[in-house]
């Protein structure tokens, strides 16, 4: 029987209750992975089939990007990377900072673009804050009942590094310059633009921040400076979220135990995906129930090397130790890449499909 979409299954998971059975939850399913699922290509502009395999699929929304950068590829296809390729290409001041080849300076896996107040305030901050709502808007009708779309947002504290250089950035952080805050404020106002538009969509069931705060030991940089120069513009999204019913979910890759306190702190629902080469999400799952809300965590490298028998067994357990209670959703140790089983996945979403209903274990 086909899964219906129900996005107060969701929510009463959010909450701690336990739905009619585990949700389902990914901020990224690769479109190769999605095109499988429905025996037919599906890409970027493809709002129909995008509906069609994540309410086929078991999802009870879909995710969708409004932000400057994307989760997965983001210096291929976000908004950021369209503006920089144009500066690239011209003769554009800031692009003298650049440290790489022609070809690659527009990358901010590779280049950064600020290193002091002059190409701050030549930067493109109009148009980079023209930010695209036309696929938020346009899947609104292709919904079926009990759907909804999440804007996938944030990078503030990610999007703040990579424009300044990494150690650019770190030598700022510390000596607290006028430069980095003028960036995370401009960084993070653009976000804050969209928010209202957003939240204002009925349709609309969440906001979902894509931002990675740590590695595999612990926080990118001291969770003080975190507190000062972004979680106040995350307690604010919360703030706004909550009134206006709508649900607040943060992805960040990396071990959680030194952020867990100021993510619970913030007023987060959700944090995703509680990255299982780092975390035990049964002992996080103690340490925050009734708390935070997790989503997680079957390890992508098993999705790409494993066998479906291997990920069926670990969904098993994932349901046994961490579902009870509520205030879980069930999905990959990151998101689901290109380079992933098909089916592996399959076998991640039916196994929850058909043995994640509470009561039913």
């Amino acid at each position: 029987m086909k899964p219906q979409p129900d996005w107060n299954r969701v929510v009463k998971a959010v909450r701690f209750g336990e739905p009619d059975r585990v949700p389902l939850s990914e901020v990224l399913v690769a479109y190769e992975i999605q095109s499988q699922f429905l025996g037919r290509p599906v890409g970027p502009d493809d709002l129909r089939g995008q509906v069609d395999f994540w309410s086929g699929a078991g999802y009870d929304y879909i995710p969708l990007n409004i932000g400057m950068m994307e989760p997965g590829k983001v210096t291929e296809n976000s908004h950021v990377s369209k503006i920089l390729k144009k500066m690239a290409a011209s003769d554009d001041p800031n692009t003298k900072g650049a440290e790489a080849g022609d070809d690659k300076k527009w990358n901010l896996e590779v280049s950064s673009f600020i290193h002091d107040m002059a190409q701050f305030e030549a930067f493109p901050w109009e148009e980079l804050a023209r930010l695209d709502f036309s696929k938020l808007e346009k899947v609104a009708p292709l919904l079926p009942p009990g759907m909804k779309a999440v804007g996938v947002s944030g990078k503030i504290f990610t999007l703040t590094w990579m424009l300044m250089g990494f150690n650019n950035f770190a030598m700022a952080l510390v000596k607290d310059t006028p430069l980095l805050n003028a960036v995370f404020e401009q960084v993070a106002r653009i976000q804050f633009s969209a928010l209202d538009t957003i939240l204002a969509m009925p349709h609309v069931g969440g906001i979902w921040v894509v931002d990675d705060l740590a590695y595999n030991s612990g926080p990118i940089v001291s969770v003080r400076h975190l507190e000062k120069h972004v979680f106040p513009w995350y307690k604010e999204i919360a703030r706004r979220c909550r009134e206006a019913g709508r649900l607040f979910f943060l992805h960040t890759d990396g071990k959680l135990d030194a952020l867990l306190p100021s993510l619970i702190d913030l007023g987060l629902d959700v944090v995703q995906p509680v990255d299982p080469t780092c975390n035990d999400i049964a002992r996080i799952k103690k340490k925050v129930e009734g708390r935070l809300c997790i989503v997680g965590n079957v390890p992508n490298d098993m999705l790409q090397d494993g066998t479906p028998d291997e990920v069926r067994a670990y969904v098993r357990k994932l349901i046994a130790e961490v579902a009870p209670g509520g205030g879980f959703m069930l999905g990959s140790g990151n998101s689901v890449p290109d380079w992933a089983q098909f089916a592996n996945y399959q076998a991640l979403r039916e196994t929850g499909l058909a043995e994640g209903a509470y009561g039913g274990r």
